[in-house]
């Protein structure tokens, strides 16, 4: 919850950054260009689009970080997609601010169009790209329970022998994460690779807002994990004590 109030809060300062007090120099290309193309480019109507973009998806993050912090259970996905669906709005709007590519009356100039055909081939990859991490990375954690181990599945998951797994606990509490070495933070959604407080390196497969959470110290390092909702994962932890004491 406190991810997407921070979310929310920066992206409003960077919107009122750009709109309200004129700083253009975050505008992404803009710094760079000659002072030429600068004076091509409508600055003004480009930070008031980037100053909408901005608060719009700074007040969605906000709504649902308010309605989490008062235990009503929302997911933060619908926000990321918004902000995907309005990123890929403003980019193609945006290029109607660049004097550079369009004239006065907003007909692209002569040549100009193999100019966008990079940026768009760029954002595509990443947009697929974005796509992809968000609908896998915002997916509950799934296991199975085998004969010879328990399977993680999913991005990052793994097979985990009974032999190899030395003890299972019961965490009520999340412990604090340090750094995210290799994995994705998708809001309270984390999968991956993250250094945490005091187990050092381990692997995350939680939902850090859907406690209890099953530590599993295995021979490589340990896991922390949890499934759709309380009930479940109590029940996944009683299975574990009973075949690592076999």
């Amino acid at each position: 919850m406190w991810i997407n109030l921070l979310i929310g809060g920066s992206l409003i300062f960077v919107g009122m950054a750009v709109h309200l007090f004129k700083w253009y120099f975050l505008i992404s290309g803009y710094n760079t260009m000659s002072k030429e193309k600068k004076a091509k480019v409508d600055t003004k109507g480009l930070a008031r689009l980037l100053g909408m973009f901005s608060y719009m998806n700074g007040g969605v993050f906000i709504f649902i970080g308010i309605l989490q912090l008062v235990k009503i259970d929302i997911s933060t996905t619908p926000a990321y997609v918004f902000l995907i669906i309005s990123t890929v709005i403003l980019l193609i709007k945006a290029q109607k601010y660049d004097g550079n590519l369009f004239d006065k009356e907003g007909k692209l100039i002569e040549g100009a169009g193999k100019k966008l055909i990079l940026p768009l081939v760029i954002v595509t990859i990443t947009l697929v790209a974005i796509v992809f991490l968000l609908v896998f990375s915002s997916k509950d954690t799934q296991i199975s329970i085998e004969d010879t181990g328990i399977q993680i599945h999913g991005m990052y998951g793994d097979n985990y022998a009974w032999t190899s797994i030395q003890s299972v606990e019961l965490l009520e509490e999340m412990p604090l994460v340090l750094t995210r070495t290799n994995g994705s933070a998708l809001g309270s959604m984390l999968k991956g690779h993250f250094e945490i407080k005091p187990y050092g390196p381990v692997k995350l497969f939680v939902d850090t807002e859907k406690p209890p959470y099953i530590l599993m110290v295995t021979a490589d390092q340990p896991v922390i994990f949890n499934l759709k909702n309380p009930e479940e994962t109590r029940r996944v932890f009683e299975n574990l004590q009973l075949k690592v004491i076999e």
